[in-house]
């Protein structure tokens, strides 16, 4: 069964970046969706940015929060079966619990990582 493995989380002074890491343990085929969520203390987890597999024709295709759109960006390397946020001008607001989800909807599994905590201060 594939494992997801966050790593990048620290400390940061606002405008500061950072770049989040999830690493598959096994293979991930089929038509998926891998993005990062935020969790902050009493609210419910919320995405971030998202990035589906690519198709013959089309490139893979990304979402992002409203909050974060032109400061993240999420790519993936299928080859190494990792996703990335990079992550510029954060803010005090970005401050949480990042984690990394693997949808393959393809047989209908969901599987979330452990979660990486990024901080950033004013």
């Amino acid at each position: 069964q594939v494992q997801l493995v966050e790593s990048g989380g620290g400390l940061v002074q606002a405008g500061g970046s950072l770049r989040l890491s999830c690493a598959a343990s096994g293979r991930v085929f089929g038509f998926n969706v891998m993005g990062w969520y935020r969790q902050c203390p009493g609210k419910e987890r919320e995405l971030v940015a998202s990035i589906t597999s690519g198709s013959i024709t089309i490139g893979p295709r990304t979402n992002y929060a409203d909050s974060v759109k032109g400061r993240f960006t999420i790519s993936r390397d299928y080859a190494k079966n990792t996703v990335s946020l990079e992550m510029n001008g954060l803010k005090p607001e970005n401050t949480g619990v990042y984690y990394c989800n693997l949808e393959q909807r393809t047989y209908g599994r969901v599987l979330w990582g452990q979660g990486t905590q990024v901080t950033v201060s004013s």
